[in-house]
């Protein structure tokens, strides 16, 4: 591979990539090794261990949420991995595992949110989904905050019986728990396989049935595999074990026919980038604090590092263009970090969205969403211009344009925050509010209102006006400004993001071509159903 400046060491990324792997590596764990033993007493799979069987070494395409719930509900124990695992991968399915290491598998608020996160990819992607049942049901402590809302425990049958409309294929092995409400999730598939003597399914177990009517009934009487197979009927299969059980739904997997037509995305041969991804480490600071020329960026992602710019030269501190990536035709949109020259000798600020730039790129999103391209939006953005010549020159109404077209695109949008992803330009350039099909962050990222510093400097100035005649020395000044910049730092982590799903993941790097692409094979089945159409625009 060719690549001017070769990189050959991950240069300030080292050590965050090394968090990283470390943090994947601990809620890989799950519950722990003790809880794993002991799921392996009972002669089953951990959640992790299923899924790795049911792939079958087959390509990966990406894991949703890992780091979902990441220091959270410490009170309770923490919850990691939101106690469900999931992947959308192999044969271009969505598998979704309950995790028992992790309190018997009962679903925290965070639990439910992935889950249906799960569950939203198969529905906008076209994709059958395969759940592996194991989960005692609702986490009674927080109950209040899983199932009364819309988007609560419930909303999992809604998501069920929309996917069956659709013709999407719904496979539910139970191999373990599967109480209550929950019961209804395998009940709302097309397949429901039990494994014999761990997985169990009752809307009522033997505890709340003696108390309920005063029967007196155990589990496997209740709900266990021969009970469902061959009495109630609610079950079509039992299997002795986990891996007899995953064998099965490979079968019925491999005899799937392609129920729909696909996007009809344009796809050439793949051809690898000029550039070396691995200078990738060397163009872009960890540290965030470093102006650098995102067209570089783009050259390390994009076959042959060939791009055919859209108005080069005007606007430029949003680059817009025309690319292949792994043979895929796709739109970009990305922020440059470099300080632009403007024709006239204006000088604009890198990361900075400008009237110019917002008018630029809505036009760039509205020439994809006309000839179906993709599109890519690559993140490293402080906000739009502020300040009165920003003002008077209409920046409102031109950031309002681009956030909607953006809002209204009908191609499927994909997002990864490389750097800064500040204030409504975190908007524009289509976060999780804007439904990209997968959005994911460096380790680098940082997302908020604004900077830490920023924020610092903007609530000092509050908290000195309303100081009004006191005196304040500088000395106090910079207590509260370290005092308030440190509060705030934590939620813009990336990290902090991921664990609440407002990304769906933290990674390398050179890992961003694989899965933008794997991510567009993804929504390639799914064809475009409505016109673009965006209502009125401010001009």
């Amino acid at each position: 591979m060719k690549g001017k400046g070769r990189a050959d060491t991950k240069g300030d990324f080292g050590p965050l990539l090394a968090e990283l792997q470390s943090r994947l590596k601990k809620v890989a764990l799950g519950g722990g090794k003790k809880k794993i033993a002991a799921q392996h007493a009972q002669n089953k799979l951990t959640a992790r261990e299923r899924i790795a069987y049911l792939l079958d070494k087959q390509p990966q395409l990406m894991e949703v949420g890992q780091l979902a719930g990441e220091d959270m509900y410490a009170e309770y124990g923490g919850c990691p991995s939101g106690v469900v695992v999931g992947w959308v991968s192999g044969r271009q399915c969505v598998v979704v595992a309950g995790d028992a290491t992790v309190k018997a598998g009962a679903w925290f608020p965070i639990t439910a949110k992935k889950n249906l996160r799960a569950q939203e990819i198969a529905l906008q992607n076209h994709l059958p989904i395969i759940y592996l049942v194991d989960s005692a049901g609702v986490f009674l402590p927080l109950q209040d905050e899983v199932f009364p809302d819309r988007d609560h425990f419930g909303r999992q049958f809604y998501y069920n019986a929309r996917l069956s409309a659709m013709g999407l294929v719904q496979i539910a092995a139970v191999m373990g728990s599967c109480v209550a409400g929950g019961a209804y999730l395998p009940a709302m598939s097309d397949e429901i396989l039990m494994v014999n003597g761990s997985g169990s399914m009752f809307l009522g177990g033997p505890y709340l049935v003696q108390a309920a009517i005063g029967e007196k009934a155990d589990k496997e009487q209740l709900g266990g595999a021969h009970t469902h197979c061959a009495i109630s009927g609610v079950a079509d299969t039992r299997f002795p074990d986990d891996t007899s059980c995953l064998d099965a739904i490979k079968r019925s997997l491999a005899r799937l026919g392609d129920a729909t037509q696909s996007a009809g995305f344009d796809r050439s041969k793949s051809l690898p980038p000029a550039r070396n991804p691995q200078d990738l480490y060397q163009i872009v600071s960890a540290a965030r604090n470093k102006a650098y020329a995102m067209k570089e960026v783009i050259a390390c992602m994009v076959d042959e590092s060939k791009v055919d710019w859209f108005k080069a030269e005007y606007g430029a501190t949003l680059l817009c263009g025309y690319a292949r990536l792994e043979g895929w035709a796709v739109g970009i949109v990305a922020n440059e970090r470099q300080m632009v020259q403007k024709a006239k000798g204006e000088r604009q600020m890198g990361g900075v969205i400008y009237s110019d730039s917002a008018d630029k790129a809505a036009r760039f999103v509205m020439n994809c969403n006309q000839r179906r391209i993709p599109l890519i939006f690559l993140h490293d953005v402080s906000g739009f211009m502020v300040g009165t010549r920003a003002e008077q020159g209409g920046i409102i109404k031109d950031g309002a344009k681009l956030v909607n077209v953006v809002a209204n695109s009908v191609v499927p949008k994909f997002s990864i925050i490389i750097g800064n992803s500040f204030g409504a330009g975190h908007y524009a350039m289509c976060s999780r509010a804007y439904e990209p099909r997968f959005i994911y962050a460096w380790p680098s990222a940082a997302i908020g209102v604004m900077s830490g510093q920023a924020a610092a400097d903007t609530l000092l100035q509050v908290r000195m006006a309303r100081q009004k005649e006191a005196q304040v020395s500088e000395k106090e000044k910079a207590l509260w400004r370290k005092e308030i910049q440190s509060k705030y730092q934590q939620s813009l982590s990336p990290y902090y993001a991921a664990a609440r799903l407002w990304i769906d993941g933290i990674i390398d790097p050179i890992d961003t071509r694989r899965v933008l692409a794997q991510g567009i094979a993804c929504a390639n089945h799914a064809p475009i159903q409505s016109a673009f159409q965006t209502g009125i625009l401010q001009t």
